[in-house]
C-alpha cells in the first residue's frame, strides 16, 4: 500500500435534491428527515458515506485492496474470518490472543488494507469486540457531518395511483389503488467533514489515492445511484481546505464559517441552484491553509 496522507483537510459539501426525497426517516413513514424546530432539512452522515461505499464498490468492484466491509446481504462475521483465516487463527480469539500479543495489530492493518470503507471511515468489527479483541473498534481518519438544508424545507406529501392490482379479490371491488410519496420541491444541502492524516498515519494507512478515490466518490455521489424516490439529486461543489501539516494549521469551525451560502436577494422561493449565491472568503484564510474547489 502506499504512504499514509501527510496533510490535514476540511471540506465542506453542497448538494441539492429536486422532486425528490433525499433520506427518508423510517421512523416517520419515510418522509424526509427534518428538524421539527428549525424546519430545516437534514440529511444523515450514514446516509452519505452509504452513497460512497457504493460509488467505490462500482468503480473497483472487488478490486484488491478497495473491497466494501459494510455492504447489503453480507454478514460482517464472515469478513471478520477471512482476517483470522489468513493469519491461521481459530475461533477461539482468546486463546489466538495469548498464543500472539501482536494478533490485535495483525488483524487490523490487515482489515484496513482489505477494506476501503474500514480505511477511510473506520469501524466496528463485532466478532472482535466480543472476543475482547482491541482491534474490534477502528477510527477512521475520514468523517463526515449531518447535512442540513440552507433554508428550511417544506416536504409535500403526493397521492399517487397504480392500476395495477394486488389480489384477485381486490380486483373484483376496484380498478386502481392509491399510495403516497413524500417530495421536497427544491432543497440545498450543506454537508461538512473532516480527514485526519495524524489517524491515517497511526491507523488506517488511508493513502492519497484513498484520498483521490473519496474526493472522486464525493463528486459522484449520486450519478450512480438515481431513483425516481430521490428525484434528481447532484453534488454542486466540493470545497476543500488543505493544511500544510499533520495536525492542521486552523480549527476547522473558522475554515468552514468562510463559506458563505445564501439565498439570491431577489429570489422569494428557491427552486434551483442559480437561485445560491456559493462564496469563498479566500482572502482571510489562515497562513497555511489552501482552498481548493471541485466541481
Amino acid at each position: 500500500m502506499s504512504e499514509p496522507i501527510q496533510n490535514r483537510y476540511d471540506f465542506v459539501i453542497l448538494f441539492d435534491v429536486e422532486n425528490g426525497n433525499p433520506n427518508g426517516d423510517p421512523d416517520a413513514g419515510n418522509m424526509p428527515r427534518i428538524d421539527p424546530e428549525s424546519g430545516y432539512g437534514i440529511v444523515t452522515d450514514v446516509c452519505l458515506k452509504r452513497k460512497i461505499r457504493n460509488y467505490v464498490e462500482t468503480v473497483k468492484e472487488d478490486t484488491p485492496g478497495y473491497r466494501i466491509y459494510i455492504k447489503d446481504q453480507v454478514p460482517l462475521n464472515r469478513s471478520d474470518n477471512e482476517a483470522l483465516t489468513y493469519l491461521g487463527g481459530t475461533g477461539d480469539l482468546k486463546a489466538a490472543k495469548k498464543a500472539d500479543p501482536q494478533l490485535d495489530v495483525k488483524i487490523r492493518d490487515f482489515m484496513c488494507q482489505n477494506f476501503f470503507d474500514i480505511r477511510a471511515f473506520g469501524a466496528v468489527m463485532t466478532t472482535f469486540v466480543k472476543g475482547a479483541l482491541n482491534c474490534g473498534q477502528v477510527r477512521g481518519p475520514v468523517q463526515l457531518s449531518f447535512a442540513r438544508s440552507v433554508d428550511p424545507i417544506v416536504p409535500q406529501e403526493v397521492t399517487i395511483t397504480r392500476v395495477a392490482i394486488t389480489t384477485e379479490k381486490d380486483a373484483e371491488g376496484k380498478g386502481t389503488e392509491m399510495g403516497r410519496k413524500y417530495i421536497v420541491p427544491y432543497g440545498l444541502y450543506r454537508a461538512e467533514g473532516y480527514i485526519s492524516a495524524n489517524l491515517a498515519r497511526k491507523t488506517t494507512g488511508f493513502s492519497q489515492e484513498d484520498l483521490e478515490l473519496l474526493w472522486e466518490a464525493i463528486l459522484n455521489l449520486f450519478e450512480n445511484d438515481h431513483s425516481a424516490a430521490r428525484g434528481k439529486m447532484a453534488v454542486r461543489d466540493l470545497i476543500i481546505f488543505r493544511h500544510d501539516c499533520e495536525l492542521g494549521n486552523a480549527p476547522s469551525h473558522k475554515l468552514f464559517d468562510l463559506v458563505e451560502v445564501r439565498r439570491k436577494e431577489e429570489v422569494a422561493v428557491a427552486r434551483c441552484y442559480g437561485d445560491y449565491e456559493v462564496s469563498v472568503a479566500e482572502e482571510a484564510l489562515p497562513a497555511g491553509v489552501t482552498c481548493i474547489r471541485k466541481g
